[in-house]
């Protein structure tokens, strides 16, 4: 789909303003050699969505750009656009894997736009105002930023984009400004395309007009933005809320499963969750996971309360491309655990240069747990779910436990690629690129798309600027 090769050599950073970043690097060919090495022998979805000599093209193309004098940023760039040519959100130039150094010189120094914001049919519609200005206050339109029209900018940064195969509401998702993490994807290739100064001209529809005006506006810095922050800094805080809307609904809110670095009991929150819903005899239960790429296989803890008998996961096989990396790649390879380096018996030739993954206990099923849930379950759901939120939703409604409301997820029922990773290091250029092991393929032919709700509720401006819910008032209904 994104089939930008006169982009992969050299145009990616043709944008970039002149005085920014302006040290050239050397010849960085070498990097690039590592990377087909690293993702040809490893990466299991490599070929999910293009042939062999399609991806040998690109690689070409990006190693004849990677000769050439650039710039950090615009290799970052070039990187960051032949990674989204895999479709697959999980091969990225992961911001939080950059190394203290690159993040500082590419993301932290930034001036930002001085809001959060959606997107709502291709139009920039504020969510929270940090600029002081009325006229941006929430459920306004943004139409241009310093005279480019914010629908072409996203359409070119797009491009930069990781997800799962065609799934571009995932894209547009995650280029949305909207205080879940710390670096925003909007904010960095924005920021990296179209430096911005101590201020910007907007072209703003104000919430109730139907006038447009030109304003100017001071820009923010890192530190500013994430004074909004929709999540906690400590990592060993507790990540998730109940609250209770109704006499007998009950609202899960778990906006993040990434709790891989915390301390925080997450699973005696649920036993103490489930125990306190049922002394409280809630009949209907709404987890909400809109925002949440995924993490952990949080959500099998919240299935085993659905169940009477152990479930059988979806019809996906785990198929990983090799059984040992080799010695050559092992110094370019981190990670947070060196069993990845070696599946053993686990690994099984599967053909076609796969081998099938076995070994991971209750990887097939889940297993009943208490106390028994026996209300009705409403998951909210939205395009950002692409990792174990997708295949939580995917469970959710494979096996009829309970109904989906809101928006299509990302990731995709063609499969998805993840669950244990290797962060590349590239030495020449300092960059990181992350490297998923385990590919999931259906057992049967599917669609190059999320999971559909089974009642859609799209997020509309006037839902915006009334600081409506209309996804949860409809679950609770």
């Amino acid at each position: 789909m994104w089939s930008r090769r006169a982009v992969l050599a050299g145009a990616a950073g043709a944008c970039l303003a002149p005085s920014a970043w302006a040290q050239e690097l050397g010849d960085l060919s070498g990097d690039i050699a590592i990377l087909r090495d690293a993702y040809e022998t490893l990466h299991p979805g490599l070929y999910r969505y293009a042939t062999p000599t399609q991806v040998g093209a690109r690689f070409d193309a990006l190693a004849r750009a990677w000769t050439r004098p650039q710039t950090k940023a615009e290799a970052y760039l070039s990187l960051s656009r032949f990674l989204a040519t895999v479709r697959c959100g999980h091969s990225y130039a992961n911001f939080y894997n950059q190394s203290r150094a690159v993040r500082a010189e590419l993301f932290d120094a930034q001036r930002l736009l001085p809001f959060h914001f959606a997107w709502i049919d291709g139009r920039m519609v504020v969510l929270a105002n940090q600029s002081g200005d009325a006229r941006l206050a929430r459920g306004a339109e943004v139409l241009s930023v310093n005279g480019r029209s914010t629908q072409r900018i996203l359409r070119d940064l797009l491009p930069y984009t990781r997800a799962d195969g065609g799934n571009d509401d995932k894209r547009r998702a995650l280029l949305e400004v909207s205080g879940f993490d710390r670096y925003e994807t909007f904010d960095i290739f924005y920021g990296l395309t179209n430096p911005l100064g101590a201020s910007v001209r907007l072209r703003v529809r104000p919430p109730g007009s139907q006038r447009s005006e030109t304003i100017e506006a001071a820009t923010i810095d890192l530190a500013t933005r994430r004074q909004l922050l929709r999540s906690d800094a400590d990592n060993n805080a507790p990540a998730w809320t109940v609250s209770y809307p109704q006499p007998q609904a009950a609202l899960l809110t778990m906006p993040n499963w990434a709790l891989y670095n915390s301390d925080w009991d997450w699973r005696a929150f649920l036993d103490q969750t489930f125990a306190e819903i049922e002394t409280r005899g809630v009949t209907k239960l709404i987890v909400d996971v809109r925002g949440n790429e995924g993490g952990l296989d949080c959500g099998d803890e919240i299935i085993a309360r659905l169940i009477d008998a152990p479930l059988q996961r979806e019809p996906y096989v785990r198929r990983v491309r090799y059984r040992e990396t080799p010695e050559r790649l092992n110094q370019y390879l981190d990670t947070w655990d060196n069993s990845f380096r070696n599946w053993g018996d686990d690994a099984t030739p599967a053909g076609e240069g796969f081998y099938d993954l076995r070994g991971e206990s209750g990887v097939d099923a889940i297993a009943p747990k208490g106390p028994r849930f026996r209300g009705e379950l409403v998951v909210l759901i939205d395009a950002q779910n692409s990792s174990a939120t997708f295949q939580f939703a995917n469970a959710i409604k494979t096996h009829r436990l309970g109904r989906l409301i809101g928006m299509p997820t990302g990731g995709n029922r063609r499969g998805i690629n993840g669950g244990a990773f290797f962060f590349l290091r590239l030495p020449a250029s300092g960059l990181e690129a992350d490297l998923p092991l385990i590919a999931r393929f259906p057992a049967t032919p599917q669609p190059d798309a999320g999971i559909e709700p089974d009642l859609r509720v799209p997020l509309t401006r006037t839902d915006i600027t009334a600081g409506r819910d209309a996804a949860l008032e409809a679950a609770l209904r």
